[in-house]
């Protein structure tokens, strides 16, 4: 686990284009024009992973899945047995809340897990394991826990041992179909919900997609979208390591469970 985070921080970004422009560095007096090529791909990087209009550029074309309509929430009930909300990491020892706490996407996340359980009455399954995979608690017991203060509602299934989005599949699958549920109502971002869908599906799970978080939209800026912003880098990078999941997760998982 450790060496695969260290490995997926200096490949993708901004690792990757830091060490393109070190490399232009390094390089700059043996080979002045391959420097210049690694300084130019870095720098050119760092600022279109920054302007709002790449985002939405990128997003739209990785926003597969529509969204659920409001009025179609309450019939969910006759349509799916269960909603499934997936965890998406954590703030570590926040002084402010005494410990660890689920992210901010992980919030979106319960927030609207809340509005579906809500309006349709279905129970719910939050999923993700451990801290690196060692360190509780787990990312299914904070969001549990702050579905149950925050916004009322009673987690019945926790799958506490995930560390990917198809260890998200495989572990809650096997609980869900213990208590005879085949069919789900899924609850992630909209740029993960088609490879979070095929995880699930691929688990013999019958999913309704409900995508929240949609970067694609347009937002109008000073600029026209042009100008580095920091959360536009954020999210860039968020839309890259969906790319690379979407692109290694056929080869690295081809068969579905039984």
């Amino acid at each position: 686990m450790f060496l695969r985070y260290f490995v997926k921080q200096l490949i993708l970004p901004p690792g990757g284009l830091l060490l393109l422009l070190l490399a232009g560095w390094w390089l700059r007096r043996r080979f002045p024009r391959l420097a210049a090529g690694c300084f130019l791909l870095g720098f050119a990087g760092l600022w279109v992973m920054s302007m709002p209009l790449a985002v939405e550029w990128a997003a739209r074309l990785l926003e597969r899945e529509a969204p659920l309509a409001q009025a179609e929430w309450p019939a969910l009930a006759g349509r799916a047995e269960a909603i499934v909300v997936l965890g998406a990491g954590r703030d570590v020892a926040d002084p402010g809340w005494g410990g660890d706490q689920p992210s901010l996407l992980a919030v979106e996340r319960m927030r609207y897990a809340a509005r579906l359980a809500g309006a349709s009455g279905l129970p719910v399954l939050t999923s993700g394991g451990l801290h690196f995979g060692v360190l509780p608690p787990s990312e299914a017991a904070l969001m549990a826990e702050g579905l149950a203060a925050d916004f009322g509602v009673a987690v019945r299934w926790r799958e506490e041992s995930s560390r990917t989005t198809w260890e998200n599949a495989v572990e809650s699958a096997a609980i869900l179909k213990a208590a005879g549920v085949r069919r789900v109502v899924l609850v992630t971002q909209a740029y993960h919900m088609p490879r979070a869908r095929w995880c699930f599906e691929r688990q013999g799970l019958e999913v309704i997609a409900a995508p929240m978080g949609f970067m694609g939209t347009p937002n109008a800026r000073p600029g026209g979208g042009w100008l580095p912003e920091s959360r536009a880098f954020w999210q860039s990078s968020q839309l890259l390591n969906e790319v690379a999941g979407r692109l290694l997760y056929p080869l690295a998982y081809r068969s579905p469970a039984p």
